[in-house]
């Protein structure tokens, strides 16, 4: 399981957000083993003056947040951000002009289809 949320400039945002979607969401199928149809994402636009952002970024600078799972190992995470950062030039990103955070959390701590994550029986394939 893994909830996405994406920042950047609204207009640039807009401008590749399917391209943008389809790169993130086809990685965490490939790295992570996530089924094709979750695709649990948010595009979260801001006004220019709202996104403030080092003086050696540009107005593309892009901030790709997964939340996901606890349990991956350190080498599945690392694979997931190399293969993030490969791709993200179809959507002329820029290496400088993207960050990737990963975010744990265990899975007693999601609340998914009435049950919490713990509950669930085969839900999503952690290589711990």
């Amino acid at each position: 399981m893994a909830q996405v949320k994406i920042y950047g400039i609204r207009e640039r945002l807009r401008a590749i957000r399917e391209t943008l979607s389809d790169i993130v969401h086809q990685c965490l199928v490939e790295e992570f083993g996530l089924p094709e149809e979750d695709r649990f994402q948010r595009f979260i636009g801001l006004a220019k003056d709202d996104f403030f952002y080092p003086s050696d970024r540009s107005e593309h600078y892009t901030i790709v947040e997964i939340t996901l799972f606890e349990g991956r190992s350190a080498e599945s995470k690392k694979n997931l951000i190399r293969l993030l950062y490969e791709r993200m030039s179809a959507c002329g990103l820029t290496e400088k002009d993207l960050e990737i955070v990963l975010i744990e959390s265990p899975r007693a701590n999601w609340g998914i289809r009435g049950l919490p994550g713990d509950e669930l029986e085969s839900f999503d394939r952690v290589d711990a």
